[in-house]
């Protein structure tokens, strides 16, 4: 459980450090320039990895379970999550729905699978990943005030985040039914 902790607690300092100590990350960036960039890069990807080998090693320690039914609630949330995850980087009309669409991607991925995965793991993992992403858009929010909405692109930039994402969700999916946790049931 450590290691999952510990993957938690340096995405969330990873991500926030230009954030909360903009004066330390431009000094970074003055003493090593682009190089700053990959620490950084280098710094999540361990985060990553930490929480990857981190909750695969964790023990099974139950806390709840919820109906089974919540598996199809759980996919139909991935799906959008993974649309919200693409959103902001799309050249469409959806870009201009939500401030931030990839923070609230991963709100819903976490929430989605705290739906069907009632473990102290999950809870760590899964409702770490959330807060962050919460807090994260408080701090953008104060940080950088109102927002000003992109322009809306063409409906082909829509209809490509729609089939990019249904292809990224069939990956996930198949990921997910070779390591083991079969999100469609059997």
């Amino acid at each position: 459980m450590n290691l999952l902790i510990a993957g938690v607690a340096l995405w969330t300092i990873a991500h926030f450090f230009k954030r909360l100590a903009p004066e330390m990350r431009a000094g970074m960036t003055a003493k090593m320039g682009e190089g700053s960039k990959g620490v950084m890069a280098l710094l999540i990807l361990a985060s990553i990895i930490l929480m990857v080998f981190g909750y695969r090693a964790a023990p099974f320690e139950f806390v709840y379970e919820l109906p089974s039914f919540t598996r199809h609630i759980n996919n139909t949330l991935m799906i959008i999550s993974v649309i919200m995850l693409g959103m902001g980087n799309s050249k469409g009309h959806a870009r201009t729905w939500l401030r931030h669409p990839m923070l609230w991607g991963v709100v819903l991925w976490s929430g989605a699978h705290l739906l069907v995965n009632g473990d102290i793991a999950s809870i760590v993992l899964f409702g770490g990943m959330a807060l962050w992403a919460l807090a994260n858009m408080v701090l953008i929010n104060v940080q950088e005030g109102a927002w000003e909405k992109p322009e809306a692109g063409p409906i082909k930039g829509d209809i490509k985040l729609l089939i990019i994402s249904a292809v990224v969700f069939a990956v996930i999916s198949g990921l997910h039914i070779w390591l083991g946790p079969n999100p469609f049931g059997g």
